[in-house]
């Protein structure tokens, strides 16, 4: 432990008052309150660890790199956030108290917001690999009241475990946006979801792989939901029954676990559909949280 009279000590302590007093004259509350909080954790976790100079540049470095590798399709710093915790702390400080809504889970980095347009009971998967799922349900609010015209982006990774936006050849798959109908209900078709690492080639794979951490995602499907009115939801389903011990975003929520059934080829699909080979179904019931 420093002592806290040596001139050591003092100055280090004098620096941290010097910048948050810089913030002095900030005219937003918010704002002054955000930044004057993150100095001082931000010093007090470089003289709690007293970081080397060396190690100061190996983090810029680190965050450089970040920035060389993100584009419009891969965002490394959503990556970042997403393995050290701070996207899902985040949601969970923001979700709904009451816990009466849907949990909500972390976005990632391959949401894009303008997926095709599906119709009910169609098929979002537009050629990707993978065994065909059947899945449905309904969006509410928290009286339970059906949300017609709720809108639903829904996106997933291939039986091969890359979305769409990670093929260099431009494709489209895998997503899709659709509303629910008269009663709130919804349904399409998708692939069922497998375990896939996330992007792992550049300074976040390296830094699982300097600490011995997995870049595996539990197998999940996507879902952002949002109405009128209504708190925007995104969220994913879990496949009951898999690796689940494992996710490296730390995305699982216990509620958001759902069973996927497998069914036979032979047996009757939910619209008619003729399936070569087995399929799955799932139900995900989805509420919604008013927007205030």
């Amino acid at each position: 432990m420093n002592d806290r009279t040596s001139p050591q000590d003092l100055r280090e302590r004098r620096l941290v008052e010097e910048v948050v007093a810089s913030f002095g004259a900030t005219a937003d509350p918010r704002v002054r309150t955000v930044l004057t909080a993150l100095v001082e954790h931000l010093h007090a976790f470089l003289r709690e660890v007293r970081l080397t100079q060396g190690e100061w540049q190996q983090a810029i470095d680190f965050l450089t790199a970040a920035g060389h590798i993100t584009d419009d399709k891969r965002q490394e710093f959503i990556l970042l956030s997403d393995v050290l915790g701070a996207s899902m702390q985040t949601i969970i400080i923001n979700d709904d108290p009451t816990g009466a809504a849907t949990e909500a889970t972390v976005v990632g980095p391959f949401f894009l917001d303008d997926a095709p347009l599906v119709p009910l009971g169609g098929d979002i998967s537009f050629g990707a690999s993978g065994e065909p799922c059947w899945v449905e349900g309904t969006v509410t609010d928290t009286s339970g009241r059906p949300l017609a015209g709720a809108r639903l982006e829904v996106w997933e990774a291939d039986d091969d475990g890359r979305y769409d936006v990670q093929y260099p050849d431009g494709r489209v798959a895998a997503r899709g946006r659709l509303f629910t109908d008269a009663d709130g209900g919804y349904r399409f078709w998708a692939v069922t979801p497998t375990p896939y690492p996330i992007p792992d080639d550049g300074p976040v794979g390296a830094l699982l792989a300097a600490t011995g951490r997995s870049p595996m995602r539990a197998p999940h499907l996507h879902f952002m939901a949002s109405h009128e009115g209504m708190r925007t939801l995104a969220t994913h389903i879990f496949v009951a029954g898999d690796d689940l011990g494992s996710d490296s975003v730390f995305g699982i929520r216990e509620s958001l676990v759902v069973d996927f059934p497998r069914h036979a080829g032979d047996e009757p699909t939910p619209d008619g559909r003729q399936v070569t080979g087995s399929w799955t179904r799932a139900r995900f019931d989805i509420t919604l949280s008013p927007a205030s």
